[in-house]
């Protein structure tokens, strides 16, 4: 008689583990569907599944392994060729644009250079004070606040006011610079987009309306933004978001290769195991 019971909860236990691999085995093969297909978010969710259902159901548990890397290797390789066909786009755009803008570098002291729009390049705003927009190769944008007079307001901050009173205002510049020539005082302080109070955001919110500019420090000076240079602001403004654009696409190529060097490391490791074994 207890021969019999062991035997017959033997034949309970293997039944019942064969029952356990059978079900893993068929969400196995749903994942395996899922892969052929080219969904490969779906494919790893169900090799968790049998994680998490069929725990003990261990080498299909290991062949759901195998197949959750080659999903993530697939992942990596469709998102490279989608973000190579997006930098394409983006530098197509940027060539188009470019032409229309005065590109400054100083190779010797200058590693990055910067494009200004053409009614801002210094040698045409001597003795004015303005606001200058630029932006480097790398899509930052920064706003130069100006000041030339006969006398110093050492100014480190700007207010720009529409005329609906409502208005954006920088922090004080972490940036700025004050000399003198030839008796007239001329200061200057930067501010990137981001550090700025979202002054140029809303400089180009409210384009095509009058703005008056403020600066701020021991003594106040005003001026009207004019249309030129509001202008410049949105012609640099919009190439800074195509700069910025290639400069986050070529970011997530870079992880995306270093993704897949990662999850190729891991099949070969998986491969050699199996070897070993």
């Amino acid at each position: 008689m207890k021969k019999l019971v062991i035997y017959l909860c033997l034949a309970a236990l293997f039944a019942c583990g064969n029952d356990v691999e059978k079900k893993a085995t068929e969400k196995l093969e749903e994942a395996r569907a899922a892969f052929q297909k080219g969904d490969y978010s779906a494919t790893k969710l169900l090799v968790d599944s049998i994680k998490i259902l069929y725990p003990k159901a261990y080498e299909v548990r290991r062949e759901g392994l195998k197949l959750i890397q080659q999903a993530e290797l697939k992942e990596q390789e469709r998102s490279m060729v989608y973000l190579d066909s997006m930098l394409l786009v983006k530098q197509k755009e940027f060539e188009t644009i470019k032409p229309r803008f005065t590109f400054e570098k100083d190779a010797e002291y200058q590693a990055i250079g910067n494009y200004l729009w053409p009614t801002q390049v210094v040698e045409k705003n001597l003795h004015r004070s303005y606001l200058r927009f630029q932006v480097n190769e790398k899509g930052v944008l920064v706003m130069t606040s100006i000041y030339c007079g006969k006398n110093n307001i050492h100014h480190n901050a700007v207010k720009v006011i529409a005329a609906d009173k409502s208005f954006a205002e920088t922090p004080p510049s972490r940036d700025s610079y004050e000399t003198t020539n030839l008796g007239e005082k001329i200061e200057m302080a930067d501010y990137k987009q981001g550090e700025d109070g979202s002054v140029m955001d809303f400089i180009y919110l409210n384009k095509d309306q009058a703005l008056r500019v403020e600066y701020k420090g021991e003594r106040s000076y005003a001026f009207a933004l004019s249309a030129a240079d509001r202008k410049a602001l949105v012609e640099t403004y919009e190439l800074s978001k195509t700069l910025s654009s290639i400069e986050q696409i070529k970011k997530e190529i870079e992880e995306a290769k270093l993704k897949i060097e990662f999850v190729t490391r891991k099949m070969q490791h998986t491969a050699e195991k199996e070897k070993a074994q």
